[in-house]
């Protein structure tokens, strides 16, 4: 009788499964993390896009106002009217992101959340925009058909005061947002009125 001897088997199924098991676990842990960094991702596009809007809606507050009064009394233009979060002047030593900037500004509420705006008049004093000393941005329509035609001695310089019509008074709306993650929105319209 022979006797036969089993071969012996070499187990290759059982390490070749363990590294595609570990291959699996890593793609899977990928997956993972790529998938909450994408819904971070448009969490935070969502965030700022809310915020935009809502500074937007302080522009459009400032806007309506300067508007209305405009409208109504372009006199109440030429003083401080810090109540309504107006200033009839701009200094232009400061910027936005100083306390100073903002003093006189009127906060408004939309969605929940607290949105600041001021409108300043591009002027140097109060008072009306062509009084004695003061000097306000302006602009006025070209009156010509085609383009500019300047006759000898004329000036296109920013500070000419010559105008071919009424001039009209800049004037910038400045709103702002600080947000609860510690986003902060700044915008800025900026306004001719015809004096």
């Amino acid at each position: 009788m022979l006797r036969t001897h089993p071969r012996r088997q070499g187990g290759l199924a059982l390490p070749v499964m363990l590294i595609i098991l570990v291959v699996m676990l890593i793609s899977s842990i990928y997956l993972l993390k790529s998938s909450n960094s994408t819904t971070l991702t448009a969490s935070n596009l969502a965030y700022d896009s809310a915020q935009s809007r809502a500074v937007d809606f302080g522009l459009h507050a400032g806007f309506k106002w300067l508007s209305d009064t405009a409208g109504g009394n372009k006199a109440l233009l030429n003083e401080d009217l810090e109540a309504q979060g107006y200033l009839a002047t701009l200094d232009t030593t400061l910027s936005a992101r100083s306390d100073a900037f903002w003093s006189g500004s009127r906060t408004v509420e939309h969605e929940g959340q607290q949105v600041e705006y001021v409108v300043h008049r591009l002027c140097l004093l109060t008072g009306p925009y062509d009084g004695a000393g003061n000097a306000c941005v302006q602009t006025a329509d070209n009156g010509s058909g085609g383009g500019t035609v300047m006759s000898p001695g004329e000036s296109l310089a920013a500070d000419s005061p010559q105008f071919a019509s009424t001039p009209k008074v800049h004037y910038v709306v400045t709103a702002r947002l600080s947000g609860a993650r510690g986003g902060n929105v700044v915008n800025q319209l900026v306004v001719l009125i015809g004096a």
